[in-house]
């Protein structure tokens, strides 16, 4: 099993490009709001570590976000307790699809929180800022502010682009995105029967 990760700016389409390689993808957003919405244990943590912004279990986003506005240095904290439960459901899922040919990893923070391996095949997803801008706009409950935040914890797009093994335009057009990602898949699969 070899593993495909995504890396590039929030919003430019990291999430869409992960489905198009047709492999399992394991998504670290998908699986946090799962857990705020399922695991007491994590929201006993949090609200521990929280006790006048946390009120009730199902976790809210509405609450979290206040716990990070309050303080910048909030989204270390709780990146603090979240991030090993992620990373044990990440081993999880390998363990899973330990048969298949590749995995496909949808991972904030993946090269930030260095969970790269030399093995690894790392995509940049490219795309304009302009449009990047445009597409965040449109989001429901889209909070830019949150955005900011999230991007300043992020390595920039340069030092990711120079991480990565591949680089795979964005431009946002649905059948241009399903050629590029066949093209890669081509140059992956070239590079392993090379290897």
């Amino acid at each position: 099993m070899r593993r495909i990760a995504l890396v590039g700016d929030i919003g430019s389409g990291k999430t869409f490009f992960s489905k198009l390689f047709r492999y399992p993808v394991f998504n670290a957003d998908l699986v946090v709001s799962n857990l705020y919405q399922k695991d007491k244990s994590l929201f006993r943590k949090i609200r521990k570590k929280f006790p006048n912004r946390i009120s009730s279990f199902p976790l809210k986003k509405e609450e979290l976000l206040k716990v990070i506005f309050h303080k910048k240095k909030n989204l270390n904290v709780l990146g603090k307790i979240i991030h090993p439960i992620v990373r044990k459901k990440m081993k999880n899922f390998f363990k899973v699809n330990k048969k298949k040919k590749f995995v496909v990893l949808d991972v904030p923070l993946f090269l930030e929180n260095k969970l790269n391996t030399k093995k690894d095949i790392i995509i940049f997803v490219q795309a304009d800022k302009k449009k990047i801008n445009q597409k965040l706009n449109k989001r429901k409950n889209i909070n830019l502010e949150l955005i900011n935040i999230l991007r300043k914890n992020q390595f920039s797009t340069s030092l990711k682009k120079k991480k990565s093994t591949y680089i795979i335009k964005n431009n946002f057009v649905s059948n241009t995105a399903k050629k590029n990602v066949k093209l890669i898949l081509t140059k992956i699969n070239k590079w392993e029967k090379l290897y």
